[in-house]
């Protein structure tokens, strides 16, 4: 019994054996012996997403397009993704952004960081359509927003259809005109989205009521007034 506690108590690892020996490494090269601490001795990124603007509120993504591209090296070739997403909260805020990486995954995460930090609040007629008519234009590439009655459904492809269901429009007719880039579509969009005015913000610059801008198309005070009432932005 005695042996046994001294055996326990007294014995050394074989490693730290030999006195002035430098202890072994394990393969991260940390210097506690093992393998390098948590990163590994390599300085780990801090991938973490950031959070949104109004308290981690969900958001739609949708992914609008993904480039590849090689680049030819001395040992081969090296492949790099660059994505292009469209972010909204589906009630009038959305921004886009493209971000690049070697692989997919991280692209599209540096794309949806960039769109969340780019977004911008549209003034939107009872939470479905445009207010008015808007144009936009970018490089190659021309856009024209209508908007529609209820029941019309958001007639757009490719690109700005991601658009208008991350921000939210139920009902709106466009046209693209020119480049079919995504790139370029996307950008003419939100610079067509970024002229919408609601008549709530015109009255109030220009020091009137919702109902007095309504009167001058013609409709009665009566029903002027229940318009401007149902005015929410």
């Amino acid at each position: 019994m005695a042996d046994e506690i001294q055996n326990a108590e007294g014995a050394a690892p074989e490693a730290a054996a030999t006195e002035g020996q430098a202890p072994r490494r394990g393969r991260g090269g940390g210097r506690d012996g093992g393998r390098g601490g948590r990163d590994g001795g390599r300085g780990r990124r801090d991938d973490r997403r950031p959070r949104d603007e109004e308290g981690g509120e969900e958001l739609i993504e949708k992914l609008v397009h993904i480039n590849r591209v090689s680049k030819t090296v001395k040992g081969g070739k090296r492949f790099g993704f660059a994505a292009l997403v469209v972010v909204g909260d589906g009630k009038g805020r959305a921004g886009f952004g493209h971000g690049k990486a070697r692989e997919v995954p991280e692209a599209i995460s540096k794309a949806t960081a960039a769109a969340k930090k780019a977004m911008i609040r549209v003034p939107l007629r009872d939470g479905r359509t445009l207010h008015h008519d808007g144009r936009g234009h970018f490089g190659a590439g021309n856009v024209t927003l209508r908007s529609a009655p209820a029941g019309t459904g958001i007639i757009a492809g490719g690109p700005m259809r991601a658009v208008f269901e991350s921000l939210g429009v139920a009902d709106v007719v466009t046209k693209s005109v020119g480049t079919s880039n995504p790139y370029n579509m996307i950008r003419a969009t939100f610079e067509a989205l970024g002229e919408q005015t609601s008549p709530k913000s015109v009255a109030q610059r220009r020091g009137k009521k919702v109902s007095d801008l309504i009167k001058r198309g013609g409709a009665s005070d009566r029903a002027a007034e229940a318009e401007a009432a149902a005015v929410t932005e």
